[in-house]
């Protein structure tokens, strides 16, 4: 179908997928990423792993292969556990695919995007965090198989985050 006949229009809101991904061992541990100094956005902050979907993925293809390429790791059961609509503006937002995976094994290899950590979930608020995830992070850990994926919305009030769930 020609995107003429999808309802395209430039004037419409338009946004960007993306995954996000945590990846939790036995320990009650959650592996995040630092962000790299040079880093546009995020430089420092801990966040989980994840990027862009490209041309021809779908969601799930795109995680794993942000988890590999970030982290090296290809054997980590991914399963979608929420999805956040983020608005940027009024014409572009993010849709946000977030993932839960179980650390089963395997070597994690060094990252451009930052250093990987291994990080107890008791320690979370201790560390400079994407001013998201305290928030985000623990819904994701609670959050178990067969669990309902939750839903979210974030949008900027004066620079602020404001984050609503359902």
């Amino acid at each position: 179908m020609p995107v003429s006949d999808q309802g395209y229009r430039e004037d419409r809101f338009q946004v960007i997928p993306r995954s996000l991904i945590f990846v939790f061992n036995s320990e009650n541990q959650v592996l995040l990423l630092q962000g790299a100094k040079d880093k546009k956005i995020w430089a420092g902050s801990y966040n989980g792993i994840g990027g862009h979907v490209e041309v021809g993925e779908d969601i799930l293809s795109s995680a794993r292969r942000e988890l590999f390429e970030e982290t090296g790791l290809d054997s980590v059961d991914l399963r979608l556990c929420g999805q956040v609509m983020v608005e940027v503006d009024q014409h572009h937002g993010i849709a946000l695919f977030i993932f839960k995976g179980l650390f089963l094994g395997g070597e994690i290899k060094h990252s451009d995007e930052g250093e990987l950590e291994w990080v107890d979930l008791a320690d979370i608020d201790k560390l400079p965090l994407v001013e998201d995830l305290p928030v985000l992070l623990p819904r994701v850990s609670r959050h178990i198989s067969g669990d309902p994926m939750f839903i979210g919305h974030y949008h900027y009030d004066d620079g602020k985050l404001v984050m609503s769930f359902h």
